[in-house]
C-alpha cells in the first residue's frame, strides 16, 4: 500500500495518465485526417471527456503531493472516465442496434460559453454519422474499445483513489541493535 502511496503522490502517476490520455487523442485525430474517418457526435463527446482526462493529468502534474491538487485532479479523473463511459456505451447502443428514431445530433450541445466545435472545428466539428461503424480491431468497433479504455481508467482511479487520498508515508529507519 505504501508503494500505491507514494506512486500516487508522484509526478510519475500524472504522466501516465496524461501520456496515456494523449495518446488517444492523437490516435482520434490520426482515424480522422491520416485515415479519412469522420467522427460523428458521439465521438466528439468521447474526444471531450479524453481531454478531460488530458487535463486531470496536467492539473497532477502541477504539485502531486498536494491534497488539493490531487482531489481536483482526481475529480476530474472521475468525471472524465465516467462521461466517457457513458457517451462510449450510448454510441455503441446507436451503432448495434440502429433506429431511425435513436439517431444522435449533427452539432455538439457544447455550452453557450465553450462552443469548442466553433472555436477549434478542426478537432470538435462532427462530420460523420453515428451509426457508421468503419474502422474495427479484432471485430471490435472504436466504440468497444473505447468502452475498454474508460473502464480501465475508472480501475486505476478506484485503484488509486484511497492512496490519492492519503498522506505520504513517512519514512522510518530502522533502529537495530547488533
Amino acid at each position: 500500500m505504501n508503494s500505491l502511496i507514494r506512486f500516487s503522490h508522484s509526478r510519475a502517476s500524472w504522466l501516465l495518465l496524461f501520456l496515456s490520455s494523449t495518446l488517444l487523442e492523437a490516435a482520434a485525430l490520426f482515424f480522422q485526417y491520416g485515415m479519412d474517418l469522420a467522427p460523428c457526435v458521439m465521438c466528439i463527446y468521447i474526444r471531450v471527456a479524453v481531454l478531460g482526462l488530458m487535463f486531470a493529468g496536467l492539473i497532477g502534474l502541477i504539485s502531486p503531493q498536494r491534497l488539493l491538487v490531487r482531489l481536483l485532479a482526481g475529480a476530474l479523473w472521475a468525471a472524465s472516465s465516467i462521461w466517457g463511459l457513458l457517451k462510449a456505451a450510448e454510441l455503441v447502443d446507436i451503432q448495434t442496434n440502429p433506429s431511425p428514431f435513436a439517431t444522435c445530433a449533427f452539432l455538439p450541445d457544447f455550452p453557450k460559453s465553450l462552443p469548442l466545435h466553433e472555436w477549434i472545428p478542426s478537432v470538435f466539428m462532427p462530420t460523420g454519422m453515428c451509426t457508421d461503424t468503419p474502422w474495427e480491431l479484432m471485430g471490435i468497433t472504436m466504440a468497444s474499445w473505447m468502452l475498454v479504455a474508460f473502464s480501465g481508467y475508472i480501475a486505476a482511479l478506484i485503484l488509486f483513489l484511497f492512496p490519492m487520498l492519503s498522506k505520504k508515508p513517512s519514512k522510518t529507519l530502522n533502529m537495530s541493535c547488533s
